[in-house]
């Protein structure tokens, strides 16, 4: 173990170790894997998320700041309160973005499936430009 290394916090994940699930603020086919942390409490966390090829996260803000690494596949992501094609950006695997809290903003898994790996001091929030595009709320 590396000098200054405590036991309790060191570990490892292997992609055979991401277990992926439902999350109630996406759509129905998408997936997250909570990697590290309690998304739900204060304190840093690691989650991935998974959109298959066609699913759209319509506009909607975290009130968290965030940093995004792309995995696999082209991220879409535009900035705005409302979903416009034409504002998306894509970034191709091993890109990386950074999201101030409270940014409104849209994704789009235009091209395919992609995973993002997503940073955060939690809890995770998540919160919809209008509430009608919530999963929550149906």
């Amino acid at each position: 173990m590396p000098e200054g290394m405590k036991p309790d916090v060191w570990g490892e994940i292997f992609p055979d170790d991401v277990k992926w699930a439902p999350f109630a603020a996406f759509p129905e086919s998408a997936r997250l894997s909570v990697l590290i942390g309690d998304i739900s409490k204060p304190g840093p966390y690691v989650v991935r998320v998974k959109l298959h090829w066609d699913v759209k996260l319509m506009p909607h803000a975290h009130p968290e700041d965030r940093i995004y690494t792309v995995i696999s596949g082209v991220f879409y992501i535009g900035r705005g309160q409302e979903f416009d094609p034409e504002k998306l950006v894509a970034y191709p695997p091993g890109s990386v973005i950074i999201l101030p809290g409270g940014t409104v903003h849209f994704h789009w898994a235009k091209s395919g499936e992609y995973v993002t790996q997503v940073s955060g001091i939690g809890p995770l929030g998540m919160d919809y430009f209008d509430a009608k595009d919530d999963p929550r709320k149906r």
